[in-house]
This record gives structure tokens, C-alpha cells and sequence, in this order.
């Protein structure tokens, strides 16, 4: 589809209130840009008045480039439901069989979807759809219009050669065999059309997060935790220089001593023309309140060990400069964690420096990589073969994000073997993260294991590329995650989806477990489009 403008209205006086918990603008946004990947989408939120929602929907139909808007919200039973109403008096011609056909595929999921009033029309240029306003409506009201999309849009812009052309290839596909991408066939030996269907990025990523169950509420135990003790313990010097009283003014002072960190605190008595060196985050003595930079100071004199005992203090002492309250990090009984951060290293840091030494399990991996062309690298290449490096990449990357991979094999393309080595592993680890045997091939056998094994497998294929063929399969709290072999591949898929399962199981926060993603538009022409970076 040519680059165009989707708009996504979220209706909902709850969401213009608090705009943090609209939940279905951002999936249908995520939605668009995943499935046409040249178009951009712009998105807003208004109350559940009439008039204000005529009022955004005419700003977007005036805009040429703005050719399909979908709100999300208000097309209920409820008393303020009036998205229908508002989206009908600005219609030039409504789409009645469109409207009829989102309804019919949505009662195939529940029959709660014939109490939506949801209309669909035409304004101007643009095609305008009311959907549902619960997150699990509108994945499945897009993913039925969502290969209607493009050529409605070229219908209503009369855009007769692409139009024509549609035609030609529905027209074709009977007589020529066409087989469409999305296509989701019998599963029988003749059918050469995968039986599952294609799920967005979005979606997969809700089943994931739906079904691994967490080993820990991380969160929660994190949260929950106070500190056993103050940080700092005792009054702490933050600079190298001279602990001395506030009182005492500038001038020449005898040096007592020096206090190092890790000396016990001094509770000796200190006159006012007295002072003690003092290292960094060492104890001030008892009765010195603060703290003068040695830059801030003058050597006048060493005893004859050779030690300081007279230096001159060239600015006035002020209570409390450059001295560390006790407590002043961290107060006892005060919460560790008054904010969560998913690094393990900040984690382990903070808890270590109150004398917590909590020990978390992690989910337990391991990695295998199917392929009778397959031979270890440390192995001597033979006519045919070719180096596996999918498992040193996959192995790196666990390491890399802070878990362990448990064991590590190499299967050649044989139903028994892969059978016996799944059901060996899955007896010892909780994820197996396998690249390869997942596609259509006559060899690849890992779906059938699967279902041999009788696990579920909730995902088949997944709207992207590279990664189409990326397979996600559970049994009885263990979990398999069948990568493309094409390394590529493999590397993309573990990011989307390998790691963040893996995250949520070692009890990170949901929304902490994806990479952050960054939009980002290409200048060239021949590829100006929307690209994801992870």
C-alpha cells in the first residue's frame, strides 16, 4: 500500500481523564505500523461527547494525506455511547456490509460482540471504522479488515491500476493457483499451506505473557523490602580534608591525627582550634560537624615523624559541609526500592549494600539447533556440512542479558531424535530455545514433535520478516520457542520474543521485559518508510 496516514481516535471519558490507561489506541497503532509498513499514524484521545468527537474526526477527514481513521470506544449500549451517532452525521456513504462482516467475525469470539453498534463510512477521501473499545476487540476487528484496508483505500481514492490489479489477481488465484501469504491451510500432506494462522507481532506477544508463569513476583518481593540498617552507618566524610567544629573559624589548627575509612569513629574531645585529617568516607570524630576540602587548606608544619601537625584552614567552617548525615542514603525500615529498575546489576548493588543477599532462580534454558547439516565448530568441516553457529549466538545473548544456558546439543533432522532429546531436556530445564525444523520443509519436524509431546503450540507463524515461521509452545509451566534457522532470523525473534518470555518468567514487570523499540523514518525515497529498531 502507498504511504498514507491512519488515525486511531480512542473515545473514552476514562481515557481523556487518565491517559495512561488507554490500552487499545496504542495496540491498533502498533497494529497499522506492523502490518503497512510505509504509513505513519497519528492518534488522540476525546471524552464521550458528540461534539467533540465531530469536531477531531472533520480535522482528520480535512487532511489530504489522513486516508482511514478507526476510533476505539463508545459504540456500546451505555447511556454516553455516541460514537456511531457523532461518526453517522459527518458519513457521505456508510459501508453497512463492512460493519456486518467485523460483527460476524467477532461473534465467532463472542457473542458479546453483537451489542456493539460500531458503523463504517465514507467522509471525503477517508474511510472511517468504529471499533470496539476493549484491547482484545480491536486485535481481532483489525486482523479481519485488515487486508480489506488497501483496497478500499485505492477504491475510494479511484486509483483505477491498482484497483484494476487487485481485481486481476483475485480474478487469477482461482485459475492459476494463487496462494495467498496469509493463507492458513488443512495441515493434511497434500495441503502446502501451514495450518496456523498469522498473528501479529502484538498478539504473540499477549499469548507469551498470558501463559509463562513467573517463577517470582520479582516486583513484588523487591518492593516489599526495607532496609535492615543505615546508609551510611555513621556520619561519613565525603571528601579528603579536615573534620573539625563549625565553631572554631578559620585559621591555624593542630592536627590530632588521621582518620582513614574503616577506622572505628573518634569520640575523643576536640577543641576548637583542633582538627583530625580525614579521608573519604571516613567517621567524623563525635564531636566535629563538618568537614574543609584539603584544597581549601595550607601545610604549615610536621612534627618530627613527619606527620602534619599544623595546617591553616583559609575558609570559615559551615555545619554539615561536606559531611553524609547517618541515614542519609538509606534510613532504616526505609524501602530499598522506591522505584523498580530491571537491571540485575543495580538490584544486586542496592541489596548488597545493606547486607541483603536475596537469591533469585532463574529460569533454567537451554539451547539446541536442528539441522543433519549441522557440525560443531570445533569439528572438522566435511563435504555438505556447515559450521552451527545459531548456538554459540543464542548462548552469548542469554549470557549477554544476564541468565545461563543449562545444556546445548545439535540434532540432525529425525523425528525420534528430536522426540527423545526434547523430552530429555524438558525434564531438566524450563525453556528450550531451539533454531531451525520449524518451517515448511519435508525435514522439519519440530512442530509434529510438539504435538507428539502434546504440547500446545499457540503460535505458528508470525506477521514478520525475518521470522515468519517463529513457533511458541507450552506444557505444565515448560516452554518452547522454535526460532528460524537462517541466524538472521533466529537473532531477531530471540529479542522480540525468546527474551522477554524469559524476563517475565524470572519475575521481571511486564512492561519492562520487551527491548524499547524507536521509530524511525528513512530519508531515501525508495525506502521511506516506518523502520523498528529494538
Amino acid at each position: 500500500m502507498e504511504s498514507i496516514t491512519f488515525g486511531v481516535l480512542t473515545i473514552s471519558d476514562t481515557c481523556w481523564q487518565e491517559p495512561a490507561k488507554d490500552t487499545s489506541g496504542p495496540i491498533l497503532r502498533q497494529l497499522i505500523t506492523e502490518t503497512f509498513a510505509n504509513t505513519q499514524v497519528i492518534g488522540n484521545i476525546v471524552p464521550d461527547e458528540k461534539d467533540l468527537i465531530q469536531q477531531e474526526l472533520r480535522k482528520w477527514i480535512d487532511r489530504e494525506e489522513l486516508r482511514v481513521i478507526l476510533t476505539t470506544g463508545g459504540t456500546g449500549f451505555a447511556p454516553r455511547d455516541v460514537t456511531p451517532e457523532a461518526t453517522r452525521q459527518l458519513l457521505e456513504k456508510e459501508c453497512p456490509q463492512l460493519s456486518m462482516y467485523i460483527t460476524l467475525e467477532s461473534i465467532k469470539q463472542t457473542q458479546y460482540a453483537a451489542l456493539s453498534r460500531g458503523i463504517c463510512g465514507i467522509a471525503g477521501n477517508t474511510l472511517i471504522l468504529n471499533l470496539p473499545g476493549s484491547e482484545k476487540a480491536v486485535k481481532e476487528c483489525f486482523q479481519t479488515i485488515r487486508e480489506l484496508l488497501p483496497h478500499a483505500v485505492h477504491l475510494i481514492g479511484d486509483d483505477v491500476s491498482l484497483v484494476r490489479k487487485t481485481h486481476a489477481e483475485f480474478q487469477g488465484s482461482a485459475q492459476k493457483g494463487h496462494i495467498c501469504p496469509h493463507k492458513t491451510g488443512t495441515g493434511t500432506y497434500s495441503d502446502r499451506n501451514s495450518p496456523f494462522p498469522m498473528l501479529a507481532v502484538q498478539e504473540v506477544l499477549s499469548i507469551i505473557f498470558n501463559t509463562v508463569q513467573k517463577t517470582a513476583n520479582l516486583d513484588k518481593i523487591l518492593l516489599e523490602m526495607s532496609a535492615p540498617v543505615n546508609i551510611p552507618p555513621f556520619r561519613a566524610s565525603i571528601k579528603d580534608g579536615y573534620a573539625m567544629k563549625s565553631t572554631g573559624f578559620s585559621g591555624s589548627k593542630r592536627v590530632l591525627g588521621c582518620i582513614a575509612a574503616g577506622d572505628s569513629p573518634n569520640t575523643l574531645p576536640l577543641a576548637e582550634d583542633e582538627c583530625y585529617k580525614i579521608n573519604t568516607g571516613a567517621p567524623l570524630p563525635l564531636e566535629a560537624d563538618c568537614v574543609v576540602q584539603v584544597e581549601d587548606t595550607k601545610l604549615l608544619q610536621l612534627d618530627k615523624n613527619g606527620q602534619e601537625s599544623l595546617v591553616d584552614i583559609m575558609v570559615e567552617p559551615q555545619a554539615g559541609l561536606d559531611v553524609r548525615p547517618v541515614g542519609y542514603d538509606l534510613s532504616t525500615n526505609d524501602r530499598i526500592f522506591p522505584a523498580l529498575d530491571p537491571s540485575p546489576v543495580v538490584v544486586k548493588s542496592l541489596l548488597a549494600s545493606v547486607g541483603n543477599r536475596l537469591v533469585l532462580s532463574k529460569p533454567k534454558v537451554a539451547i539446541v539447533s536442528t539441522g543433519s547439516e549441522l557440525c560443531s565448530p570445533r569439528d572438522q568441516l566435511t563435504p555438505g556440512k556447515i559450521f552451527d553457529s545459531n548456538t554459540t549466538m543464542l548462548t552469548e545473548l542469554l549470557v549477554y542479558f544476564g541468565f545461563n544456558c543449562m545444556h546445548t546439543c545439535v540434532l540432525s533432522d529425525s523425528f525420534e531424535k528430536t522426540k527423545e532429546s526434547l523430552l530429555e531436556l524438558f525434564g531438566v530445564v524450563d525453556f528450550v530455545i531451539c533454531s531451525g525444523g520449524v518451517s515448511m520443509g519435508d525435514k522439519d519436524f519440530v512442530k509434529s514433535v510438539l504435538e507428539d509431546l502434546q504440547f500446545t503450540i499457540h503460535c505458528g507463524r508470525v506477521n514478520i520478516k525475518p521470522g515468519k515461521p517463529m513457533t511458541f509452545a507450552s506444557r505444565n509451566n515448560k516452554y518452547f520457542f522454535g526460532l528460524p534457522g537462517n541466524p538472521v532470523s533466529a537473532f531477531v525473534t530471540f529479542h522480540l520474543f525468546a527474551l522477554p518470555a524469559i524476563r517475565f518468567a524470572a519475575g521481571w514487570d511486564r512492561c519492562k521485559c520487551s527491548l524499547s523499540v524507536v521509530n524511525v523514518k528513512v530519508g531515501s525515497n525508495q525506502f521511506n518508510h516506518i523502520v523498528k529498531l529494538c
